[in-house]
């Protein structure tokens, strides 16, 4: 199963979910807990009805972990972050 990271931010107890392979993707949490179920619920939400700025519909492949340390606007998004490996299609 791919899996997508999400990128998890901390607003004074107040936390923010981010996703750098689905550009504009986003939720947030009050606790970090609730934030990484909402970033499970957005990305399984999103995965039935995404469409890309090309047009095209449906997630893409998500990059490898590897893939994203050579880009350099993750690398600034994902600073003083936590990241988080999800998976989609989520397992039942």
């Amino acid at each position: 199963m791919p899996l997508y990271i999400a990128v998890i931010r901390d607003h004074a107890g107040h936390f923010t979910v981010s996703f750098p392979d689905v550009p504009g993707l986003v939720t947030a949490g009050d606790d970090y807990d609730e934030a990484v179920e909402e970033a499970v619920a957005a990305l399984e939400e999103a995965g039935e009805e995404w469409t890309n700025p090309d047009g095209s519909t449906g997630l893409k492949p998500p990059r490898s972990f590897d893939e994203l340390q050579d880009d350099p606007a993750f690398l600034a998004l994902a600073e003083g972050a936590t990241l988080v490996e999800i998976e989609w299609p989520v397992a039942d």
